[in-house]
Formats: C-alpha cells, structure tokens, sequence
C-alpha cells in the first residue's frame, strides 16, 4: 500500500523537480504561466438521542465528513489531490472511513496523441458493465484506481485505452491487481466527419489477478471478462447494446460458486420536436465482479450494471427505490415524454410536458444442476439458466404518470402519480417480508413573486398496506435569488400499526449563497430506509440531528 502523507511527499517532489531543472525561465513560468483551482466541502451534524425513532447510541455526538481538492494546469500537464477527513463519518457512512489524509492524487500528461495517468484515477469502459471505477459522496462510494492509465487515438474517431492497479478501499487498496483494455472507434467520425450518423463499435477486456489463498476451494487466481458493445444515432433515432461474459468467479457475493457470468443490455430511443421515446431492457445472470473475492455491500465494485428503472426525485416516489440484482435480474424501461402543444385545449397558453414511464423486474430462470443439488450450493456451479429465459418471482414494478404545466408566468404546476411492488425479501435482504404494494400520489406548486422571490409547496402521499403503512409529506419552501433559502418540511408515518410509531419526521433547512460560496444549515429527523442512485443503493439509518454544510469553490 501507498501512504497517503508519503504520496503527498512524492507529489511535491515532482513539483519541486519541475522548479529546479536548469532553465530558470521555465521553473518561473511553472508558477506564472499555470492556474490553481479547486474547492471544499464540510458537513458536519451534531446528533441527539430520540428512542422514538431509534436512532444508533454514537460514543461521539458531533462527527463530519470533509473534502478538499487542489488541481494545478501547465501547458499539457495537470495535477492534483484530494483531501479527506471523516472525523468520524456521518452515520450511514461505513466506519472504516474513519481517518484523515490524502485520499487521491494524480499526475497527467495530455497531447493530441495520447494521453498518460500516474497516480489516482477513474475510468469507465462502455457501459461500466465489466470496469467502472467512480466517485459517489451521497452513497459513501470511492473506487478509484491507483496505478497507471494510458490513452491513446491514433486516429481521428479512434481511442484505445489500457490501465493497471488496484482499487481504492477506504484507507487501503484492493487485495486483487486490475488490468484493462479498451478499443472503441466513431467509423463515421473517421470517414466521413461530415456525416450526420454515428456508428460506434466497441470492445473491452478486463482481469482481475488475486491470490488463492482459501483453505477449502481451489479459486481462479486470473479471472477474466470480456464486453462488446455498438451504437447508431441517426436523425432522432438511438440505438445501443452490449453484451459482456466473465469466466466462473467464486466470491462472497454469489456464495462461491463456479459459474460464468453474462449481462446484455438494449437501449433505444427516438426524439423529436414535442416526442421523446425510450426503450431500454437488460439481462444479468452472476455478474457481479470486484477487486477481491471477499468484497461485498458496495465495496471493491468493478462491474457497473445500469439500472432499468425510473430514477424518482420526490421522496415518498422514491422510498422503495430499486436495487440492481447482479446474481441475477430480468428487467425492462418503457418511457414517454410529450409536450402538449401551446395554446391547444390540453396545453393551455405554455403547453404541458406529460411524461409515462413504465418498469419492471424479475428473477431469471435458474435450474438445479441435478436432483439432489440445491440452486446455488456453494463449491458447484450454482445452477444452470437459458440464456434470456425469465423467472417466476417478480422483484419490482413502477407505473408513473407526471403531467408539468406552467399555468402563468408565475404559476407552475407539477402532479404525478406511481404505482409500485417492491419484492423487500430480495432487494433489502429480508427474508419473509411481504412485499410491497404502493401507490403515491404528489404535487408540487410553485409561484414567483416579483424577479427574485419563489415559494414553492409540495403535498406527497404514499398508500400502503404493508411494511410501516401510509405515509404523507409537505414541504414549503421560500427563496430569494440568489442568495437565500428557506424550507420546512414534514414527513408523517401516520398509517403506521403501530400507534407509538406514528411520527412526524420535521426538518428545517436554510440556506445561504454567496458568489461561489454556500452555507447551509439544518435541523430534524431523518427516516430509517434506502437511498439509490442508477441502481446503487446505501442504508440510511434513522437520525436526530442538527447540522452546518459549507462549500465553495476557487
């Protein structure tokens, strides 16, 4: 492993070797001739016991979450580094983020022939169904690769992509080494780049390398994947897929079994003036693939399966989000987005943006591999599954209708509507749960006053018969541009069948801006649940909690 505090030694002796070579005039244009940019951001909560909601006992009431980046340009070279502190981590951040240091630095050269990476990087290959390495702070994810990335365009619509390292894993790295390769080429681009169509084919092959050092299996030391990947865009219509294939892969995830694993995905679209339409389907069977075979929640991913599910903003839509299956999932997007024309019965005098969408999820068919050999028995092959074939059990389902209107010039009006299953047993891992079944129903009105005063009100309300019953939320909110802003909102868990368990979960917020700067300050209850952004999901515990957000840029 690389230390942090040494890295930071390293990265200055790079600058101070650029500084002393011997022309005077270049170590001076080092420093003239560059630009430093930047920015931070602190979040910080001082949390109270409330044995209504259940909220963890923590040893230390006031815990933060820090992070600053420095990036420094010259001519062709960039370099930069991150600073982070969890002192501790907010609660609903794994704890093994606790610490302070030098979490990500890089040093990268840049021409129009290539391109070269030392250091700390990110980087996705098509899709990201077989390598995807990012960075999430909502969902507590920082998968960064340190090693070395090249890339490389030999020609005009051609880039080939090749790196090694290992992966970042909280204060440490992986066990397991990572080596990629990636070729994509725009044909179009290169022979004709006049052309109004774009054809992009693509190809990516990835390997894993970890030592065997498990007692009880005899486990591939090189596991290999490979993804191959085209797409058309031409006169408002799109077109893509990939398919990827990974040899068998034992790990904690798929309860050690040897089997391949293959994922395809299948998007299409159409867009026109007034009409978007888009269609999107994918099959997943044993494709989850990390950096070490004893990862698991979200740790050492690298294997990116998008979802095929709407991704709701307003919260109640969004309490029973969807959590992609990589052991194995069937699922389908269907989506409409029209615009009304003005002045026509439906529009009225601005038109109306209606939007459909409809998604679903199922298991895939897996069989057993003989009479007497339960699916999924560790040390076997798992089971068998035909390719394409779809299984019984549903997991989730979303209907969603949501019709924006602007009524005036200073009236505007958002309603939806959804209706939901969500399979709990699968998705959340409790086994038994009944699943459930939910309809939501919200609207969102906003009224300008003048040119720099907004008031904004949003009614939501979920129906349920199971897990924790009805739910109902209203928020109102106040600004004015550009520097302040104030809400208040409430989220009821009045159908709860539990009477003691029917609680008002309040939050205050207010919000300041000035020029890059914002400070922020809040004040409530936060709801236990799961929150999931493209189908990657973090537990978010319950909490009492009173706090100050800070960040700016420079």
């Amino acid at each position: 492993m690389i230390n942090y505090r040494n890295g930071l030694a390293g990265f200055l002796c790079i600058i101070l070797f650029i500084l002393l070579t011997p022309s005077p005039s270049r170590a001076q244009d080092f420093i003239d001739k560059a630009s430093i940019q930047g920015n931070f951001y602190s979040e910080a909560n001082y949390y109270f016991s409330d044995s209504t909601i259940a909220t963890e006992k923590v040893p230390e009431y006031v815990r933060a979450n820090i992070y600053g980046n420095i990036f420094y340009r010259y001519n062709k070279f960039n370099a930069g580094l991150r600073y982070e502190a969890y002192m501790p981590p907010l609660l609903g951040y794994d704890s093994k983020y606790e610490g302070q240091g030098i979490a990500h630095l890089f040093l990268n050269y840049t021409d129009s022939l290539y391109e070269i990476t030392v250091g700390n990087f990110y980087e996705q290959f098509g899709n990201g169904i077989i390598l995807r390495a990012y960075e999430d702070k909502n969902l507590g994810i920082d998968n960064a690769f340190n090693g070395f990335k090249m890339v490389f365009r030999p020609l005009n619509g051609l880039t080939i992509k090749g790196i090694i390292g290992k992966q970042r894993y909280f204060w440490d790295y992986s066990p397991g080494t990572t080596r990629g390769f990636d070729a994509e080429w725009n044909i179009l681009q290169t022979l004709d780049s006049q052309s109004a169509t774009t054809i992009i084919v693509g190809g990516s092959a990835v390997s894993r390398y970890q030592k065997d050092k498990n007692p009880l299996y005899n486990l591939p030391e090189n596991v290999a994947s490979f993804a191959g990947r085209a797409s058309l865009y031409s006169a408002g219509f799109f077109l893509s897929s990939e398919y990827a294939w990974r040899i068998n892969d034992p790990s904690a995830t798929n309860n050690m079994i040897y089997k391949e694993g293959q994922a395809l995905f299948v998007t299409g679209s159409y867009s026109t003036k007034g009409l978007g339409v888009l269609l999107s389907g994918k099959y997943i069977d044993n494709m989850d693939f990390r950096s070490s075979r004893e990862a698991t929640s979200n740790d050492l991913t690298l294997s990116y399966l998008p979802p095929t599910t709407r991704q709701h903003t307003y919260s109640l839509p969004a309490m029973y989000p969807y959590a992609t299956q990589p052991t194995g999932e069937a699922g389908a997007l269907a989506e409409i987005n029209y615009l009304v024309p003005r002045k026509s019965l439906i529009g009225g005098k601005y038109g109306t943006n209606i939007t459909l969408s409809a998604s679903i999820a199922y298991s895939i068919d897996k069989e057993r591999l003989n009479d007497t050999t339960i699916i999924g028995t560790s040390g076997t092959k798992g089971y068998t599954a035909k390719f394409g074939k779809i299984g019984d059990e549903k997991y989730y389902h979303d209907l969603s209708l949501e019709v924006n209107r602007k009524i005036s010039q200073k009236f505007k009006i958002v309603a939806g509507a959804a209706h939901q299953f969500y399979n709990m047993d699968i998705i959340q891992g409790h086994p038994g749960a009944e699943s459930v079944k939910a309809f939501i129903a919200y609207a969102d009105f906003s009224y300008r006053i003048g040119d720099t005063q907004n008031i904004r009100i949003e009614a939501q309300h979920l129906s349920t018969k199971q897990d924790k019953g009805n739910w109902a939320m209203l928020l109102a909110e106040y600004t004015v541009a550009p520097k302040w802003s104030f809400s208040v909102t409430d989220q009821y868990n009045y159908g709860n069948n539990d009477s003691e368990k029917r609680i008002h979960y309040y939050s205050l917020n207010l919000g300041h801006n000035q020029g890059p700067h914002r400070l922020a300050i809040n004040f409530g209850k936060q709801r236990e649940g799961v929150i999931c952004v493209g189908g990657i999901c973090r537990r978010v515990p319950s909490a009492f909690a009173g706090g100050i957000t800070f960040s700016t840029t420079f």
